[in-house]
């Protein structure tokens, strides 16, 4: 008896859905993506009672710097920001300036970034963060899998649902999204291995996760 019930009841329920009906579907899928690049910030800042001297001091400092890194061709570098501010008394008066100009260098030879983190420190400049990301190509790589994966599992969820109701389908609407992989920054630890003076340090790159959803709709026919 309950057999028969739960047959009327899927019959029932494929011919109540018309031919043209459209269905709402996702699926997503994630692959592992090596993190082989390192960024690592580096900064130079001072404080004085005179805004042009600190701005020849800390200029200075960030073209030494450029001339260091630019000697290692597997270490990409870029400016990222410089800023100066009043230093105030508890008066509200302004008693000297504090000025910082920073530099991003990313590479993926983790060994060749340690080694400049360190000669840059005996030179006067901070490090500030670092972090360790997927490149760009290994990035596109681990989303073009994840994205065919995520397809592959949406037409799969719509086979389903026309196998259910007895009907064919074709794909009306699909979005795909992509994300994850953001930086990581290395544990204190392993941070502090790569910004000390002395020679490289090995670090372990480990991996980031690269998700991709898809969300569409799907078109029942007869």
């Amino acid at each position: 008896m309950k057999k028969t019930l739960i047959s009327l009841l899927l019959v029932g329920a494929a011919a109540s859905v018309q031919a043209g009906a459209l269905i709402d579907l996702s699926a997503e899928a994630s692959r592992p993506a090596a993190n082989d690049m390192v960024r690592a910030s580096i900064y130079s800042e001072a404080n004085g009672s005179n805004p042009a001297d600190l701005a020849r001091q800390i200029n200075g400092n960030i073209a030494e710097a450029l001339k260091v890194i630019r000697e290692k061709k597997s270490v990409t570098v870029k400016t990222s920001s410089q800023s100066t501010y009043p230093i105030y008394t508890q008066s509200r008066k302004i008693e000297g300036w504090r000025m910082r100009s920073e530099l991003l260098i990313e590479s993926e030879d983790f060994g060749a970034v340690s080694e400049l983190l360190g000669r840059l420190q005996q030179m006067r400049l901070a490090v500030g963060d670092i972090l360790q990301m997927p490149a760009p190509e290994t990035r596109h790589q681990a989303e073009d899998e994840a994205m065919r994966e995520a397809i592959r599992a949406f037409q799969n969820r719509a086979a389903v649902v026309g196998e259910q109701l007895g009907k064919g389908w074709k794909i009306k609407l699909m979005r795909i999204n992509q994300g994850g992989g953001m930086p990581v920054p290395l544990a204190r630890g392993r941070a502090a291995m790569m910004a000390a003076e002395a020679a490289p340090a090995p670090v372990e790159p480990g991996e980031s996760t690269i998700t991709t959803s898809v969300s569409g709709q799907i078109e029942l026919a007869d």
